[in-house]
């Protein structure tokens, strides 16, 4: 890197901390705020050149090490989430082509399971029918740490394809809770228009309280936090949403 494009990239960090810093100054961190409050405040603070992705986080009142309160679920969001997603079906047949016809990107056998394991991942959820999982199981090691393995849990094994990929392709996201008992979940864009962005997330924490283990005593969900890509966390006040 030569001196002047050191000089311009330190004038943008410079340029960036004063606008984080700004945007910051304008958020409470002790206080809870009512999801419009809130997402008014992502909307109208962004600071990147690019559409930032709103995550809303849960603090759940579980332990995600005792198997029996593991908190995983899909929700499908009414807007989406604004990110286009690439979705690959392992299918044959009918079922193939019920795949393409429903929007799959793509839809094969043996030629994508060896594709894959030359190293090929240019896809981002992967749905199977339950009669090729055998086959699908060679991928395990790949797809597994990625998160790309179907999951009849999930919804993506199954024989009903059409449903799945449209799902999928409409706004369906996966969540989990993470050691912590943390559940992170995109709830759009910035860009997205106000009512949208809360629809969306009211949707997450409906699902969520929904997916409530039976063994998980006292609060369940503790904490609500809302924030955009480069934005600060804002705690939000959802006791006045109809979640439970």
């Amino acid at each position: 890197m030569n001196a002047a494009d050191k000089e311009l990239n330190d004038s943008r960090r410079i340029k960036m901390g004063k606008k984080l810093k700004n945007i910051k100054s304008k958020v409470d961190i002790n206080k809870e705020y009512f999801i419009e409050e809130a997402v008014s405040l992502i909307k109208d603070n962004t600071v990147a050149t690019f559409d930032e992705t709103v995550d809303l986080a849960i603090n759940l009142g579980v332990d995600p090490k005792k198997s029996d309160q593991m908190v995983r679920a899909t929700v499908v969001l009414p807007y989406g989430t604004g990110k286009k997603v690439r979705v690959l079906v392992f299918a044959k047949g009918d079922k193939e082509k019920e795949a393409r016809d429903a929007g799959a990107d793509y839809a094969g056998a043996e030629d994508f399971v060896e594709k894959i394991q030359q190293g090929w991942l240019e896809f981002d959820k992967a749905v199977a029918t339950p009669d090729l999982m055998g086959l699908v199981g060679k991928l395990g090691k790949t797809l597994g740490p990625k998160g790309l393995m179907p999951n009849p849990k999930l919804g993506t094994v199954t024989f009903d394809i059409a449903k799945a990929v449209k799902e999928i392709k409409a706004g369906k996201v996966e969540y989990k809770a993470e050691k912590a008992g943390i559940v992170h979940v995109p709830v759009g864009k910035a860009s997205f228009e106000k009512d949208k962005l809360i629809e969306n997330a009211v949707a997450v924490l409906k699902s969520v309280a929904k997916a409530k283990p039976a063994t998980s005593k006292g609060k369940y969900i503790k904490k609500v936090t809302i924030s955009s890509t480069m934005g600060p966390g804002i705690k939000v006040d959802f006791s006045k949403l109809k979640v439970a």
